[in-house]
């Protein structure tokens, strides 16, 4: 299998994110790297996100270029609250967790709780609903403007 990305320091931003999901898939997949474990067509749906951000992409090339530029707007430091449910009877992995930032521009701090439902098969994710709070971004960023 080859690594869907160049260089994978282009994600350090990400690295926090990265841990806990390879913690709540662990022993149920394959792969070195939160890349490694998603199958080359993987779709990943955002179906709670921000204005801007693409709905359903789909392909592992896709995930890793959308995911890219997160370091220029967030950087995340932390990962905790992991909970992990499995239904091994639908290959089905839910799983919640939080992570902890801060935004680039505002230096504001990031705390958002997510829901991610992973579809698993052949030991690789082959399906991804996310489910996250948006004014926590929004709160983060700075946005809408606040008066000054």
């Amino acid at each position: 299998m080859t690594r869907p990305v160049d260089d994978i320091t282009d994600f350090a931003a990400l690295e926090p994110f990265f841990r806990i999901v390879q913690e709540g898939l662990a022993g149920l997949v394959d792969g070195e790297h939160f890349f490694d474990v998603l199958a080359e067509d993987v779709v990943v749906e955002y179906v709670v996100s921000v204005p801007g951000y693409p709905r359903r992409i789909q392909g592992r090339r896709a995930v890793a270029d959308l995911y890219r530029g997160y370091g220029d707007i967030m950087v995340l430091h932390s990962a905790d609250g992991l909970a992990v449910h499995h239904d091994p009877a639908t290959s089905v992995v839910v799983l919640e967790y939080a992570v902890h930032g801060k935004a680039v521009h505002t230096g504001r701090a990031y705390d958002n709780h997510f829901v991610s439902v992973i579809t698993i098969e052949n030991r690789q994710v082959t399906h991804w609903r996310d489910y996250l709070d948006p004014v926590a971004v929004f709160q983060a960023i700075g946005w809408p403007a606040e008066p000054r």
